[in-house]
């Protein structure tokens, strides 16, 4: 379930002067374990000065390409994003986790679909794969992209994104958004906001005949439009998004914490992890660290890597018993309905709790 493979890297692009795209060589015999939707993404394992480091990346290929590819973008005292723009070299090997992930299009691909998107920055990686995919599925699917950055010179796929546009010139609509680059038309002039959203949508796309709406970036961004996409009567199911770092408090108003079934009467837990048909046990407070932090120390090899209920990676299915989770950003309503539950956000709720891996 946690197994991380040896891949070595085919390809590296520089992006942009703080970004670099990323194609791994799949070799043909592990194919099936790397198969992935538009919008899932790669975990990768580093170790460095012996701490274990993790990073999720969204694939920005597509699926119907054959092709694995990632962008990293540098950050600021980042590990593996400083590593992956200075140091990293075609034939290195990285070890990668296969894609996860529930920011995919959930409809039929084959079918006609209108999708409208909002990224920022980097937030574009799993946009672009949607882009490739949905228009590639049908030839009467359309595709309206909003992106914003700071100047046209930190526009990650420009030249990529440019080419599709050739390629599906009365399908892919592309519209540039600059916070510091003053354009000839205002609206795109700015960030992208609660504002700008609702004055894009009077010109650019129509609400009533959008089958989707997904939206990559910043937390503020994410919630102002979503907000505003509400306001205008778009129904919540057909707003997707993903963060690519932890959440606020304030993101709770789009997506509230997934279980409420707390008992104030359990504070000592039995905790009984399955993973690859072995089980550890451990007792566990359960107003204490998550299940996954306290698995972790107790010697169990378990999938992570955000720990913050971003991602998917630590997704396990209670068993027996009940938690409570603190925070739900990857899962879907009915996954948590199953007994899905992100074990770096949960805590037992009954004296004895059993967390399945295998059941994923």
């Amino acid at each position: 379930m946690s197994k991380f493979y040896p891949i070595s890297i085919k390809n590296i692009e520089r992006e942009t002067d703080d970004c670099v795209s990323i194609s791994l060589d799949i070799r043909d015999k592990l194919k099936d374990n790397f198969n992935y939707k538009a919008g899932q993404y790669l975990t990768f394992r580093m170790f460095f000065k012996g701490n274990d480091v993790r990073r999720s990346y969204s694939l920005c290929s597509s699926p119907l390409d054959n092709e694995w590819k990632v962008a990293v973008k540098e950050i600021e005292n980042g590990q593996f994003s400083s590593y992956a723009n200075r140091s990293l070299k075609v034939g290195d090997i990285l070890e990668v986790m296969p894609p996860m992930g529930n920011f995919t299009i959930k409809a039929d691909l084959n079918t006609k679909l209108n999708i409208v998107s909002f990224a920022s920055g980097s937030g574009i990686t799993p946009i672009l794969s949607f882009i490739k995919t949905v228009l590639k599925s049908n030839q009467q699917s359309t595709f309206t992209l909003f992106y914003g950055n700071k100047t046209s010179d930190s526009i990650i796929f420009k030249n990529e994104l440019e080419n599709l546009k050739k390629i599906y010139s009365d399908r892919l609509f592309i519209y540039y958004i600059f916070s510091r680059e003053p354009q000839s038309e205002k609206l795109f002039t700015g960030r992208l906001s609660a504002e700008k959203s609702l004055e894009l949508s009077k010109k650019h796309f129509d609400i009533k005949n959008t089958d989707g709406f997904f939206l990559c970036g910043p937390e503020e961004m994410i919630i102002q439009i979503s907000q505003q996409l509400e306001k205008l009567g778009v129904e919540k199911s057909k707003i997707h998004f993903e963060l690519f770092t932890t959440p606020t408090e304030a993101l709770k108003t789009l997506n509230p914490s997934a279980t409420e079934n707390q008992s104030d009467a359990v504070t000592t837990s039995k905790v009984t992890i399955i993973l690859d048909d072995n089980a550890i046990e451990f007792d566990l407070d359960s107003n204490g660290e998550s299940i996954l932090d306290v698995a972790l120390k107790n010697g169990a090899d378990l999938p992570f890597a955000c720990k913050g209920g971003v991602c998917c990676t630590c997704k396990a299915k209670v068993t027996s018993g009940t938690v409570k989770m603190d925070m739900n950003y990857g899962l879907e309503p009915d996954e948590v309905e199953r007994g899905y539950v992100l074990t770096c956000q949960s805590h037992p709720t009954s004296p004895e709790v059993v967390v399945d891996f295998d059941a994923y």
